[in-house]
Formats: structure tokens, C-alpha cells, sequence
């Protein structure tokens, strides 16, 4: 296929960024509709007469069905490409959000089965997103802009709540739990009818100058990840010989580890850390609701600084070793400071706590930025689907124990000190498990 017409000669226009931009909006709408059914919970339960373990089975659909098509949505991007598989995400995630505004009209008895199997499915559509995410910035962006890049699509899982949770409280306060899911369904709908006419691969979009190409190709973007790979390097795609092979390194096994542990500190933030507000502090459910706003934006600043000292350090020392694991050792050591609130009584000290563990996940999150470093060529789909496969069995995992804990000793006391732990055992795998940070090579067959 020929290339485009470019643009003009000398134009500031990096057709990149545009792509970055897009990214980031469908990530925030990503963990929007994740986050939605906590935001309206209270009254569906209400409604419905929802008890809390029922509720905690709705909540906990999502990561179940996420985390066990992480591999068949790597390699739905690997054999079809990343546009399409994602266009296609974008839509089913939006319709199964848009169907749980119907839960209940067949009687209060089919709520929950409605809620449970489309929290389910959304966990299914939305499996191939971040896998696609790291595939797109691999192909657009060159290796000195890459962990920046990664952690603008990264960071926005932070921004998330603070842009519709006030937006889907106050739709549902207006208009009812229902047009919260309606809303947020149709929205999606129009993102993935956006997705197809402005995402392209980087030979094939109508803007990009043949200087921007040349100037990412030169980089290390591997501009023909963006599409199907070609049939002579796809003999290896999704078999388990290359699942296999990936487990099987162990840079890539310190690395899924790792991704594990820093992810216990988000789900621990995204479940209980109102509760422990609330149970543990002394504010009110309203207090908590603001409260919890002001960690998730410390995250987002934090993961974006994180990307751009990476990408800078990359620029001066040429180290990817330094550029990746320093921001993510400095960030996962500033994280463990969330033990600290075990032994203060002040709230505003635990909510600067709070901030600043937050802000140091932010900073050290930088996953993705090294997924795109090392994934191999035939199989970054896959690669990717594994790391995210590893991150979110965290969703599983984390609200049980802290849970455990909390009814154990009737505090949260060692639960925080159980998240602590996590990042210090994420700051060890990169020091002492993955090694030299480096594009892996699947050996043939």
C-alpha cells in the first residue's frame, strides 16, 4: 500500500500525539465504566435489596472474566490487528454497560444475575484494551518517548474518577441509577465510531509526514506491530510454545510480579480505601466520597511525571535499565509510606499519607512503558495480555485478603501493612529478577 499524501514540510503537527490523545480518552472511559457500578451501588442495592455478599459478587464479575481473557485478547490483537479487535472492544464494553441501565425489568429477582453476567462481559470486551494500548505506543512512538507515552495512557486510570465520578453521582442524584449506565453506554458507542475513522496505523494514516515515519521508524517504533502481522511471522502467534517461552524468561516473570504487587495498592484504592474512611477514621460516606478524589489525582500527576523522568533520564544516560527502574524504585519505596497511617491519629496526616503512596504508585507505574520495551515482535498482543493477565488477578486477590485481615484483627492496621509489603516486594523483582531490561526473541519452533 502507498503512503499518504504527507502534510506540509516543517509542520510542528505530530500526528502521535494525536494518536496519545485518543489513547487517554478511551482509557478514562476504560476505567469509567469499570468504576461505574461502585458509584451507583448504593441505590441498586437499595432497589433491590442487594445484600453485601451478593454486591460483593457483582463487584468482584469484572476481574474474574478480565483477567482469564487477557490471552485470547492478545491474540485476537496479534491475528487481527489493533485497530479493529479494539474498535470492537470499545462497542461490546459500552453495550454490556448500556444493557445493566435495564437490570431488574424483569423482576428484582433477575437483577442480580443481569448485573453479574454483563460485569462480566464488559470484563471480556475490555480484555484486549491495555494489551492494545502497549501495541499502538510500540508502533507510534519511538523508545525515547515511549515510557512517557505509557504513562499518559497509564495515568489515566487515575483521571477516571475524578472526571465522572462527580458526573455519574450527579446523573444519578438527577435522573436515576439507570441513565448513569444509559449515559455512559452511549458515549462509549460514539468513542468506537471515532475509534475507526481516526485510528490508523502509522504507514497508513492520512496525516502522518513521511519525516514523522522516518523519525519513529529510526527510534525503534515498530511502525508494523499497528496491523496483522505478516503471515511469515505469525507461525507462532497464541501457540502455547510462545507462552511458554514468555514464561519461561525471567525478565518477563519479575516484571509480571512486579506488576502484580503494584497493582494490589490501586485495587486496594479502588475498594476499600472508603471503608477504611469511613470504619477506620471517622468520616462520613460524603467526606470519604471527596476524599478518596484527592489520591486518585496525586496518581495521575505521579504518572505523569513518572513517564517524563523516565523518558528524560533515557535521553541523557541512554540507560533503559536506569530510565525505567529508578522512577519505579523511588515511587515504590515512596508508596510504602501507606503504613505510616497505623500510627498517626491525625486525619489530614492520613490523607497526606494516602496522597503520597499514591503519588509514588503513579510514578512508579510504569509497566506498560517496559511491556513495550520488551515484547517481542510477532507476539506483542500476547506479551501484553500476559502482564495485564498477572496485574489484575490483584483485583481478585486484594479485596479478599484485606478483607480476611480486616475481620481478623478488627482493623486495618495490617492490611495497610500488607499493601506496604506488596511494593516492596514490586522495588525487589525489578532489582533482583528482571535483570537487563531488552527486547525479547522467540526462538522458532
Amino acid at each position: 500500500m502507498s503512503l499518504a499524501v504527507p502534510v506540509q514540510t516543517g509542520t510542528r503537527i505530530r500526528v502521535r500525539y494525536l494518536i496519545l490523545l485518543m489513547l487517554f480518552a478511551v482509557t478514562v472511559l476504560n476505567y469509567a465504566d469499570r468504576a461505574i457500578i461502585s458509584i451507583a451501588g448504593v441505590p441498586i442495592a437499595q432497589e433491590f435489596s442487594i445484600d453485601a455478599v451478593s454486591m460483593g459478587y457483582i463487584l468482584s464479575a469484572f476481574s474474574w472474566s478480565y483477567v482469564a481473557s487477557q490471552l485470547p485478547g492478545g491474540w485476537l490483537l496479534d491475528r487481527y490487528g489493533s485497530k479493529w479487535v479494539y474498535a470492537a472492544s470499545i462497542f461490546f464494553w459500552s453495550l454490556f454497560t448500556f444493557v445493566q441501565g435495564w437490570a431488574g425489568f424483569l423482576g428484582a429477582g433477575s437483577a442480580v444475575t443481569v448485573f453479574f453476567l454483563m460485569r462480566m462481559l464488559v470484563g471480556l470486551a475490555e480484555s484486549p484494551s491495555f494489551p492494545g494500548n502497549a501495541r499502538i505506543v510500540a508502533a507510534w512512538f519511538p523508545s525515547t518517548e515511549r515510557g512517557k507515552a505509557s504513562a499518559v495512557f497509564n495515568a489515566a486510570q487515575y483521571f477516571a474518577p475524578v472526571l465522572f465520578a462527580p458526573l455519574t453521582a450527579w446523573v444519578t442524584h438527577a435522573f436515576g441509577w439507570r441513565y448513569a449506565f444509559f449515559g455512559m453506554g452511549t458515549i462509549g458507542i460514539v468513542m468506537a465510531l471515532l475509534w475507526v475513522r481516526l485510528m490508523h496505523d502509522p504507514k497508513d494514516h492520512p496525516r502522518v509526514s513521511a519525516e514523522e515515519l522516518d523519525e519513529i521508524a529510526k527510534g525503534g517504533a515498530l511502525v508494523q506491530v499497528g496491523g496483522p502481522a505478516p503471515a511469515a511471522a505469525t507461525g507462532q502467534d497464541a501457540t502455547w510454545s510462545v507462552v511458554k517461552q514468555l514464561l519461561g524468561n525471567r525478565m518477563l516473570l519479575g516484571i509480571y510480579v512486579a506488576q502484580h504487587c503494584i497493582n494490589v495498592m490501586t485495587y486496594f484504592f479502588l475498594t476499600w480505601f472508603p471503608i477504611y474512611l469511613v470504619k477506620q477514621r471517622g468520616l462520613s460516606v460524603l467526606q470519604a466520597g471527596f476524599v478518596a478524589s484527592l489520591p486518585a489525582l496525586c496518581g495521575f500527576i505521579g504518572g505523569i511525571l513518572g513517564g517524563v523522568i523516565s523518558d528524560a533520564i533515557l535521553r541523557r544516560t541512554g540507560s533503559l535499565n536506569l530510565a525505567r527502574k529508578l522512577p519505579i524504585i523511588v515511587g515504590m519505596l515512596l508508596s510504602m509510606i501507606i503504613v505510616a497511617c497505623n500510627y498517626v491519629d491525625s486525619q489530614a496526616l492520613v490523607i497526606g499519607f494516602m496522597a503520597a503512596a499514591f503519588f509514588g504508585k503513579g510514578l512508579g507505574a510504569l509497566g506498560w512503558a517496559v511491556v513495550s520495551d520488551t515484547s517481542p515482535r510477532q507476539a506483542a498482543g500476547l506479551s501484553g495480555g500476559l502482564f495485564n493477565m498477572f496485574g489484575n488477578t490483584a483485583g481478585i486477590t486484594t479485596p479478599i485478603i484485606i478483607g480476611y485481615l480486616v475481620q481478623a484483627s478488627g482493623s486495618f492496621d495490617t492490611a495497610l501493612v500488607f499493601v506496604g509489603l506488596n511494593a516492596l516486594v514490586a522495588m525487589g523483582a525489578y532489582l533482583f529478577i528482571v535483570g537487563d531490561i531488552r527486547r525479547v526473541e522467540l526462538r522458532s519452533a
